[in-house]
Formats: structure tokens, C-alpha cells, sequence
């Protein structure tokens, strides 16, 4: 019997030591971490190609059309003397001087033409540029073209003061005048002439 109860004793002393013992805490599986997702990259900037430099293209030079000082360059002046007579020999050698000194000078400005149009000739692959280089050269031309035949009336002309026929008019025979003359060497009709022939001309036009 004693043995019993002390079995029993062991038993019931075994169980309070279970019972006594705190339940395992259970443990609460912790939250699977977030998973942190990875940011996509960074587009990447692509720099952009800088920008081409528009390099202005030179102008065409122009070729500049001198205007027709020639026409009305002024001449040196010729003093008349008291009752001198018209058309003397004086009067003829100013004439000559200065159709020659004109012609000299006409020539020199065609030949620098020629040259200025072989040196700085270029071709332009921008139309406009051509088309105004070839606009400017087409009324340097026609200059150049009306002083040739400026010099070939010059060369006339010197040919009438040979033949003594310098200073009166063609048409009606009369004096043309020192002064009509010293502003239009080359003149051949006297201003009464010229003014008919110019209202000719106008009515013809019409």
C-alpha cells in the first residue's frame, strides 16, 4: 500500500510538473518580408547629338554695276577768248585731248571689267546667289557694251575734227556751240536738231 501511494505520489507529482510547465509558446510565423521589387534602370539619356552649326555661306559677290559716269563726265572747260573764231585750231586740240584722255579712259575700264569677272568668278551652288551673280554680271555687260560703243563714236568723231567738219551740225549746218560740245564731245546735231529728232522719235514710238 505504501508502495502504491508512492506511486501514486510520483504520478501526481510527475503530472503537476507537465501542468506547471508553460505551454510552448507557439510561434507565429513572422510575415514573409516584402519582397522589394527592383526598380526598373534609369532610362539612360541618350545626349543628343549637337546641333550642326549652319555656317552662312558667303554671299555671291556682287559684281556692282558702276553707274554711266562717262556719259556725263565732266570735261575741263575751255576758255574762249574775245572775238576768237569758232572752231580754231586751239578749240579743235582741247576737242582731240579730250576725246583721246576719254577713250584712254573707257578702254581702262573695260579691261579692268574683263579682269575683275576672270578673278573673282565663282559658282555658286546656291541658286539665288547665282541668279544674282549672273543679274549683276548681265548689267556689267551691257555697261561695258554701251562704253564700246561710246569709244567707237569717240573714234568717229576724231575722224570728222581730221576732215575739219567738227563743231556744226549735220542735218542743217549751223554751229553746235562750245558749250553744247564741252558737255557732249561727241555731239554731231546742233539742240535745236537734237530736240526735232527726239519728237520724232516719240511720235514713231507711239
Amino acid at each position: 500500500m505504501v508502495k502504491k501511494k508512492s506511486f501514486m505520489d510520483k504520478a501526481m507529482a510527475a503530472a503537476k510538473k507537465v501542468m506547471a510547465k508553460p505551454a510552448a509558446k507557439k510561434v507565429v510565423a513572422k510575415p514573409a518580408a516584402k519582397k522589394v521589387m527592383a526598380k526598373p534602370a534609369a532610362k539612360k539619356v541618350m545626349a543628343k547629338p549637337a546641333a550642326k552649326k549652319v555656317v552662312a555661306k558667303p554671299a555671291a559677290k556682287k559684281v556692282v554695276a558702276k553707274s554711266n559716269k562717262k556719259q556725263l563726265k565732266q570735261f575741263q572747260t575751255y576758255s574762249r577768248k574775245s572775238n576768237e573764231k569758232y572752231m580754231n585750231k586751239a578749240q579743235r586740240e582741247h576737242f582731240i585731248k579730250i576725246l583721246n584722255d576719254w577713250k584712254i579712259e573707257l578702254s581702262r575700264d573695260i579691261d579692268r571689267t574683263v579682269t575683275h569677272m576672270q578673278d573673282d568668278i565663282t559658282a555658286y551652288a546656291d541658286p539665288n546667289d547665282r541668279a544674282s551673280q549672273e543679274s549683276d554680271m548681265a548689267l556689267e555687260l551691257r555697261n561695258r557694251d554701251r562704253e564700246r560703243k561710246l569709244i567707237k563714236k569717240i573714234d568717229q568723231t576724231l575722224i570728222i575734227i581730221a576732215k575739219d567738219d567738227y563743231g556744226y551740225c549735220k542735218q542743217c549746218g549751223e554751229e553746235i556751240g562750245l558749250n553744247r560740245l564741252q558737255a557732249r564731245p561727241t555731239a554731231t546735231l546742233c539742240i535745236d536738231c537734237k530736240t526735232l529728232d527726239e519728237i520724232r522719235e516719240r511720235q514713231m514710238a507711239k
